[in-house]
């Protein structure tokens, strides 16, 4: 139903125009932070993490594409980093464009995930979810991760 392949440099503007407000407001609601200062924040982060781009080292930017589409379009994104000498994945993000949610896709990639990287010799993949997306929760747990442990934060003083 989807299979991954890596992201184009053409295709990471749009990862990037979409991912940075969108952190951005997740940073803004976790972390009580104006929306402005999120947004450097997000910024920041990305520009560390992925210097180069969709030539970082050590970094997987990956867009999930529907087999047999002919135009090779993304429906989304995955975002990953896989231990070079370990057994885990990390994804960092995943998305699924708003016009292609609900038809299986998400389901579908991350079987593809675990399937590409069991290829290499890793075998598992840990992630952080938001408390409050339910629905990316409940796309996890019946895809069979479990929960490990929660986060939890508590702004005092000013």
């Amino acid at each position: 139903m989807i299979h991954l392949r890596d992201m184009k440099i053409g295709e990471y503007a749009d990862f990037i125009a979409y991912f940075i407000p969108d952190y951005a407001e997740e940073i803004s609601a976790n972390y009580d932070e104006d929306i402005g200062a999120a947004r450097a924040r997000a910024e920041r982060e990305v520009k560390a993490d992925l210097p180069l781009g969709v030539d970082t080292p050590g970094q997987a930017l990956l867009c999930m594409v529907r087999d047999g589409d002919e135009s090779d379009a993304p429906v989304g994104y995955l975002w990953c980093k896989p231990e070079a000498a370990g057994k885990t994945v990390f994804i960092s993000e995943f998305y699924v464009l708003p016009g292609h949610r609900g038809k299986g896709y998400a389901k579908s990639a991350l079987i593809a995930l675990e399937d590409m990287f069991a290829e290499t010799g890793h075998r598992e993949a840990r992630l952080r979810v938001a408390a409050d997306n339910e629905k990316a929760q409940r796309l996890y747990l019946a895809a069979g991760y479990r929960a490990t442990g929660i986060n939890m934060r508590k702004a005092f003083g000013g």
